[in-house]
Order: structure tokens, then sequence, then C-alpha cells
């Protein structure tokens, strides 16, 4: 919570700023006093309002490249419903150069899987000593319209930003800036709020937020959604619980739906009792400078899981991508080595406790043929391996160990659910992990399902199953979903694969949660982002809109057929 700060009113707050003929109606509300921001990445309450630190939080595409912003959104802080006109009003306090600016976001962005979707919604800040304002329609990562303004703002600025209609009027040290068109992007009667610092300082202060309805505006604040979900009997976690040997039943799942979607919230608590996180645990995200962490959305999940009565598997600590640019910059092996084992050190042990479970390494086998034959063993080639050898994952679940002595410790691969040389190669190495005495727990086999060819027969499966379990090793469905068209014979083929593939895991005594990969289309990583919004794809058990599909009801057949616990 925000302790209260001085107010100073703006220059022409008693008015609109569109002349003055129009008296503002109600009063107006802080928005940082007894408001959640301790919650917001980035963000630090102070007496003198919230703290804004520069995170340089940047999603980067699978190859490394690119670097698409991700500023933080305050999901669980307040945010605004109104109908009619609306002025909010902040002051940004600038102790040096630092590019301050407030987003003003009409609908919250998603994450799908490493890309964000730019959604409705609108920036004003200060930058290079101009007050700059950006806006974006929902079609594009770019904002669609771009405006700055010169004057003579110092590192204390007073901004305003008036929804009138379909125009917006900005304002600025109590100064009418321009009207400019407002798109509909605040068409639902909704603003979430955010805040990022840019450029070279370190960061800067929020020192005021209010808002006030204009007019015959109404307008109310509204706080963020309880984390604890109210739980039915009959979900598929109760039938998984009630198996005569109990097994999770995970999903994997993003903390800004969680917090802006309340059927996604309800569905995630009631059906499943283990999620992973999709984004917010990985590199980028969490650590996006050196020494930079922002575990706010991550903190969300595991409260989450801890209202609702599941475990978090926790994804990922080691990975060749999802790395912010800092990690992938040249440096020397051993301080490769340092930033690897630091970085496990510090996210393992924050979360220490709080999670059953960790991915430790994701996916060190290899895509390349070349890299199975002529002596090689498999293993991807890329930073870390090129620094330490294979032994980089030793190091990784050493430390993990270390830094979370009572989590239990997977090493997570895809395309290693079939036969071949990738399976070949993984199970050799793990005979060479089990030699050197490294301390991992078990397997994730992720399968994905995307094409035709990546379909699997269950009993190829279970010999992988039973392969671990010979080795002393627990195994897992850590991600699955499975693309296909939308007809009805596809989504046959779909629940048949799902269906399979929890069999084996309810079968075999080694296999401790079955997970899939999302749980609806509506926010699915299969979506095809080459569009803008993108277009869902048909992968997961619950369709778009949250509707089950025979997905979900094969799992449900495939728990009421299985073994029964037994009461005394």
């Amino acid at each position: 919570m925000v302790a209260a700060a001085a107010w100073l009113p703006f220059a022409g707050a008693a008015t609109s700023c569109t002349g003055g003929s129009e008296p503002v109606r109600g009063p107006a509300t802080d928005l940082l006093t007894g408001r959640d921001w301790a919650h917001f990445a980035g963000a630090k309450p102070t007496p003198a309002g919230v703290r804004i630190t520069r995170l340089d939080r940047r999603i980067t595409r699978q190859d490394g490249g690119g670097g698409q912003p991700n500023p933080p959104v305050n999901l669980r802080g307040p945010h605004l419903v109104f109908q009619g006109a609306v002025r909010i009003e902040a002051r940004l306090r600038r102790p040096d150069d630092t590019d301050a600016y407030l987003h003003l976001y009409g609908e919250t962005p998603v994450v799908y899987d490493e890309w964000r979707q730019e959604r409705r919604g609108v920036r004003i800040g200060v930058a290079g000593g101009r007050v700059r304002f950006d806006r974006w329609d929902g079609d594009s990562d770019r904002p669609a319209a771009t405006r700055t303004f010169d004057g003579e703002f110092g590192k204390d600025v007073r901004l305003a930003v008036e929804v009138r209609g379909s125009g917006l009027v900005l304002e600025a040290d109590g100064t009418v800036l321009e009207t400019v068109a407002g798109r509909d992007v605040f068409r639902h009667g909704r603003v979430w709020f955010g805040a990022d610092a840019q450029g070279g300082g370190e960061g800067w202060t929020l020192g005021e937020l209010r808002a006030l309805p204009l007019g015959r505006g109404r307008m109310s604040v509204r706080d963020a959604p309880g984390l604890e979900v109210p739980r039915s009997t009959g979900a598929l976690r109760d039938l998984a619980a009630d198996l005569a040997r109990p097994i999770r039943l995970g999903t994997a799942l993003a903390a800004g739906p969680l917090l802006t979607d309340g059927t996604y919230r309800r569905t995630a608590g009631q059906e499943f009792s283990m999620l992973t996180p999709e984004n917010d645990f990985k590199p980028q995200f969490v650590q996006p400078r050196r020494g930079v962490f922002a575990f706010e959305e991550g903190d969300t999940l595991v409260a989450f899981a801890e209202a609702n009565g599941m475990q978090v598997h926790a994804h990922t600590l080691v990975w060749f991508e999802a790395l912010p640019a800092w990690m992938r910059a040249d440096m020397t092996d051993e301080d490769r080595r340092r930033v690897m084992s630091d970085h496990i050190r510090a996210v393992a042990g924050h979360f220490r406790g709080r999670v059953a479970e960790w991915d430790v390494v994701n996916e060190p086998m290899s895509d390349e043929d070349e890299d199975y034959t002529n002596g090689n063993f498999g293993v991807r080639p890329h930073l870390w391996s090129e620094a330490m050898g294979e032994r980089y994952i030793d190091i990784a679940f050493r430390t993990a160990r270390e830094a979370d002595p009572y989590a239990v410790l997977y090493l997570n691969e895809y395309g290693v659910e079939e036969d071949g040389p990738r399976w070949d190669a993984l199970h050799a190495l793990l005979i060479r992990l089990r030699r050197r005495g490294v301390p991992i727990d078990g397997v994730g086999f992720q399968n994905h399902e995307y094409t035709a060819a990546d379909r699997t027969d269950p009993e190829v499966f279970r010999r992988k199953v039973r392969a671990l379990a010979e080795l002393g090793l627990k195994a897992r469905v850590s991600e699955m979903d499975v693309l296909v068209g939308d007809g009805a014979e596809d989504e046959g083929v779909q629940a048949r694969q799902f269906a399979g593939k929890l069999a084996v895991c309810t079968e075999e005594p080694n296999c401790t949660s079955f997970s899939t990969w999302g749980f609806t289309d509506r926010y699915g990583s299969t979506a095809d982002i080459r569009t803008y919004p993108p277009g869902p794809g048909n992968a997961l058990p619950w369709d778009p809109a949250y509707e089950a599909k025979p997905a979900y009801r094969a799992l449900r057949d495939v728990l009421d057929r299985s073994p029964r616990g037994t009461t005394a």
C-alpha cells in the first residue's frame, strides 16, 4: 500500500480542459493511497509515492532477435470503471534524465508464450525533455499514433488525460497540449494502469495519481479480484486426487488473464491441482537487467496456487531461449558460468519452499542431425554449453539443489516421447548424469503435437516412462497440446491423444503429473501471431469461449475408468 502524499491541485482541475465551461462533478479519487502497488513489477511504494525502477524488460524472438517491449501492468492494483467522461491526473518526478511513462490500458496486453499482443491503450510521459503521447489501437505491436510536445518541462511534471467521447484531451502542467483522436481505446469503460522507466537513468517517482468524473460522467475504482476460487466437486483435479495412486492435473497459467478474466481464473482454480508459470519465471521476465529482478507476476501465480490448494511446477531456470539481451552479450566462460549460477540461486532462492518442482534445464537436446553423429552426444550447442560443455547441466542441477533443497528437480524436453536418436541421446545423457551423481529427480515430456508427424502411440510413450523408472527417475507430461483442424474428426484425434497420454500417466507408478500447455484456446500458444489480433489455434481442451471440447470429456473418462482409492 502507498502512504498518503501531499496533494497540490492541478491547474484547471475544477473545470474540464476543453474551455472550462462544464464543471467537474464528483470528487477526485486518489489511486495511490491505500491501493496495492507493492505487487507491481519494478515498483516500490514510498512515502513520496511509487518509485518506478527501470527494468528494460523486453521479449525476444525464439532466435534471440527482436526485443518487443514488455512494460509491466499493475494487475493487482486499482483500475477504473467509468461511463461518460473521466479525467486522469498524474505527477511524474524525475531525479535525472530518466524517460518516465504512465500507461493507460483500455484492454490489458496478452502474452502468448513469448509474444506480447498489444491491445488498446495509450501512454503519456516525459522523454528527452518533451512530453510524448502514444496510442495503440489493438491492430499492431507499434503505436498507431504518436505526438511529441516541446516545452519547458522540468524534473517534476504534472500530466493529465481526459477521456471525452471519441477524443482524448492531453494536458501538461495545467496547459492543454492537444485534443487527439481516441479511436475507442476506452470503449469498454475501463482503465488499467502501468508505468515504465526508460533511457539512461535508474527510475522516477509516481508522486500522485488520481481520477475524477467530468460532467455527468460516473466513475468507480475497482481493486483486483481475490485469488481464491470457490471450489466445486467433480472437477478434473478431484478425479485425479481420488485415484488409487493420486496424480496432479496441471496447466500452464499467465498472470494477466488470471486477474482480468474471471472465467479463466475460475476454471483454472476449479479444474487443476498444479500450475506451471507459462512465462513469468523465464529469465527475460524475472531478471531483465543484471541484478534487477521482477518477481511480482511470478509471486501472483504462486499466491494463486496457495489460495487454491495447488502445487507449482516452476518453469524454467536454465534455457537457451527467453533470455534478456544482457545474458546473450559477449562474456568470458567463467562469467557465463557465474551468471547462470547466480540466476539460479536468486530465482530458486526467492521461491524456496513455495514451489514443489523446478524445470532446472529446459530442452538440452539438439535439433540438428549432425549433433547426433561422429561422436557427438546430441547436446544442443548454445551459450551455456559452449561455455561449460555438457557439465552446464550438472552445475545447474547442483546449484538448484543447494538453493531449494526440498524441491523436485526436472529436466524438460520435447520430441522425446517417440523412438529415435533424440530419445536415445537423452537416455544416454540421463545415464551419464546419474553416474556423475547429479541430483536430477525426473524428466518432463512436453508432448507438443502440432502436426500429424508429432502424434505418438501411447505405448511408445509408455516405454519411455518405464525406461526412466529403471533409472530411478520420475516422469511427467509437462506441456501437452494437440493442434488440429476444426472438424469433428480432428477433435476426435485430439481427444484420443490427450486421453492416451493421461492413461499412461495414471498407470505407470513413476508418472507424477499430467499438465497441458494452457487450457483454453483463447490464450493458447498455438495462436496465429502472423495476424493481428492473433487467430486462436485448436489445441487445448477448452475452446476460446470456454466451452469444453471432446478432449476435456476424454480426460474425464480416463480418470473415471481408473482404479479409485479406498477408504478405511
